[in-house]
């Protein structure tokens, strides 16, 4: 059974699906999409066209599906899809798409936005993501699966950040960040893997393992460069699952240069 609070403002043609909760002051737009079991504390604002995955709770002041921040937009299709069992805290703000970067923002499922944080247009944020309190996501960011954000930190526009990696408190992200790996200060620097996240995630010890040896083939040495040194291995350590992934994001051509440690491998 829904519970829809009298101060809250549906325009006609939202959709609302079973065992909503929808608050004070809430405010829901004609294109809105609002999945089962969807709960909305009070004073949230749903604009544009809008998706909710079911059972998605949003707190006071959240600000969803908004006319995007980029001064080129000119009122085109702007979609913004969230997937199921989210949380979404206070005065958090998430960007629909543009026609500059094919008209949709998505939002994975099971991901945290903790209070103020942002995800800025045109981004594709992974599975089981966390942003921590004011981490800012800029335009045009693609995010993998189970990443973590720490307070603070920021993302600039057309960065990759690959799955499982750890962005430390106050970071400034202005490179691809590889899967598995962890980066802190401003700007940020690549400081080794994620280990904690690896054996939080169970996998396989004699895979990480093999992880740690390419870390130290692909970012220890001065052999070429960082793509080289990924085609070498790949010969070697290819076969390794984990070594994979990094291997493939490395060899994709991305918009921004790599996160690297600090030194002159790095630079």
């Amino acid at each position: 059974m829904s519970v829809i609070h009298p101060s809250a403002v549906i325009e006609d043609g939202a959709t609302l699906g079973e065992g909503v909760r929808i608050g004070p002051f809430c405010h829901i737009g004609k294109d809105a999409k609002i999945g089962d079991g969807v709960e909305m504390k009070s004073h949230v604002v749903v604009a544009g066209d809008t998706t909710i995955g079911a059972r998605t709770v949003i707190f006071p002041f959240a600000s969803l599906g908004h006319q995007p921040q980029d001064l080129k937009y000119r009122g085109e299709e702007a979609i913004l899809r969230i997937g199921a069992d989210c949380i979404i805290r206070e005065g958090v703000t998430m960007n629909p798409g543009t026609a500059g970067g094919g008209h949709t923002t998505t939002i994975g499922d099971r991901c945290a936005f903790l209070a103020n944080s942002h995800v800025g247009h045109d981004s594709h944020i992974g599975n089981g993501v966390v942003l921590s309190n004011n981490v800012m996501i800029a335009g045009h960011v693609t995010v993998g699966d189970h990443v973590i954000f720490g307070g603070g930190s920021a993302v600039i526009q057309f960065t990759r950040v690959g799955d499982h990696a750890f962005v430390g408190g106050l970071a400034g992200l202005e490179n691809d960040l590889i899967p598995f790996g962890m980066v802190t200060g401003n700007r940020a620097r690549l400081g080794g893997l994620n280990l904690v996240g690896l054996k939080r995630r169970n996998f396989p010890r004699e895979q990480i393992h093999a992880l740690r040896s390419a870390y130290r083939d692909l970012f220890e040495t001065e052999d070429g460069t960082l793509r080289d040194r990924a085609q070498k291995l790949a010969e070697t350590l290819g076969d390794e699952p984990l070594v994979r992934q990094v291997l493939d994001f490395i060899l994709v051509e991305g918009e921004r240069r790599f996160c690297t440690p600090r030194g002159p491998q790095g630079e």
